[in-house]
């Protein structure tokens, strides 16, 4: 009688795992690259929340829109022309100035986005965008 190939079914006590530890280290690589490439070129200054004393810069501007939409530069009224007027006096005076845009959350997003817009246009580049803490 022949004997069937398929009867020969020999019983392993042991589990090949270097499969399964290359697709692990695969994945791993994957994801480090993923992630750096995704993060890359993002530069952030986040503010550090303390009780100590604020160690802004004396030249820190401070652009503030009221809910109202009235817009300050430091605490002084401004119309958005005086705005780009100063601040281009401003970047005269010292190119790397930074500035500290506060909006009220009830003012439109296009307000924020002009003043941002500007900014840009005048090649101010060291920007803040200032919020609460939100307390849960």
């Amino acid at each position: 009688m022949r004997k069937n190939p398929y009867d020969d079914h020999e019983v392993f006590d042991e589990i090949n795992v270097v499969p399964m530890l290359d697709l692990a280290w695969n994945l791993l690589i994957v994801f480090m690259i993923v992630v750096t490439a995704s993060v890359q070129g993002i530069s952030v200054n986040l503010p550090k929340a303390s009780a100590a004393a604020s160690k802004v810069k004396a030249t820190t501007k401070a652009i503030t829109i009221t809910a109202e939409g009235t817009m300050y530069l430091d605490s002084f009224p401004v119309t958005f022309a005086e705005l780009e007027n100063r601040l281009m006096q401003y970047k005269a005076v010292d190119p790397n100035f930074p500035v500290v845009v506060r909006g009220d959350e009830k003012i439109a997003y296009k307000n924020v986005i002009a003043v941002l817009d500007l900014l840009q246009k005048l090649e101010i580049t060291q920007i803040a965008l200032v919020t609460q803490k939100l307390v849960k």
